[in-house]
């Protein structure tokens, strides 16, 4: 292969390429309905001037059968008064006129074919056109329909859709976040007033108790009689159990 052929090559797909991306359909469509219906005009124009073509040749060859006819008859009449002559003339003229209808009928034989053709012919292009226009609705429609789904995807693609659901993520786990220091500040609050309330009735229990020993240690000493010179021995008895309460509260108080 030459390099003007290479080169030849190239250039034609290339332009090939460029109208390929540059046609519209619809446009297409359009100017393609357009240029039928032009040959439609210029083909009705084709049938009317074959019909009126036809029209002619028909009454051309009437003309020269009537000629002839008429030859004939004065042929006859020229007979009949005896002048050989005139009727050899008169068969002469009949015999061009029958010529002429004869060149005529096959003529008008050939133009009446070419007028049903082209009859025919009309009558496709009409019902292509008719199909054409039906099928350009179509394919206009789903053009349409196939642009309108171009740009919703170009539009969906061009939304920052992975960062709105990220932030929709973020928002919904800040939304837990916060249900749950809700429900955890609750729960302590519950807690804190229930270790209250647990302290209190400890408390109690420890002041019943002390009570309790308190009433049991005077009660004790109130009910036993000392002996004499046991005064002395008893002072540093109650002092003891003054020293072991003063501890027992100092615990109590450390707890």
């Amino acid at each position: 292969m030459g390099l003007f052929d290479r080169v030849s090559r190239v250039v034609r797909s290339n332009l090939n390429a460029a109208v390929s991306s540059a046609e519209d359909p619809e446009k297409i469509l359009e100017q393609a309905i357009i240029d039928m219906q032009e040959d439609l005009v210029q083909l009705r124009q084709a049938v009317a001037s074959a019909i009126a073509s036809q029209k002619r040749m028909q009454q051309q060859y009437n003309q020269a059968q009537t000629e002839a006819n008429n030859w004939t008859q004065r042929a006859q009449l020229a007979l009949k008064k005896g002048n050989e002559d005139l009727a050899r003339e008169a068969l002469g003229r009949k015999k061009s006129q029958v010529e002429t209808a004869t060149a005529l009928k096959a003529q008008l034989d050939q133009q009446s074919a070419t007028v049903d053709t082209l009859k025919r012919n009309l009558i496709a292009l009409e019902g292509k056109i008719s199909e054409a226009k039906t099928k350009k609705d179509m394919l206009k429609a789903r053009a349409g329909a196939a642009k309108a789904n171009e740009q919703l995807q170009k539009t969906m693609g061009n939304m920052s859709t992975s960062s709105a659901m990220g932030a929709f993520e973020r928002m919904e786990e800040k939304v837990l976040q916060m249900e749950a220091q809700s429900q955890a500040a609750a729960e302590l609050a519950g807690a804190t007033l229930e270790t209250q309330f647990m302290e209190l009735e400890a408390g109690s229990d420890v002041d019943d108790e002390l009570s309790a020993m308190k009433a049991q240690l005077l009660g004790g000493t109130e009910g036993q009689a000392l002996p004499a010179g046991a005064e002395s021995s008893a002072a540093p008895s109650d002092s003891a159990v003054d020293d072991e309460l003063e501890q027992l509260k100092t615990q109590l108080d450390q707890l």
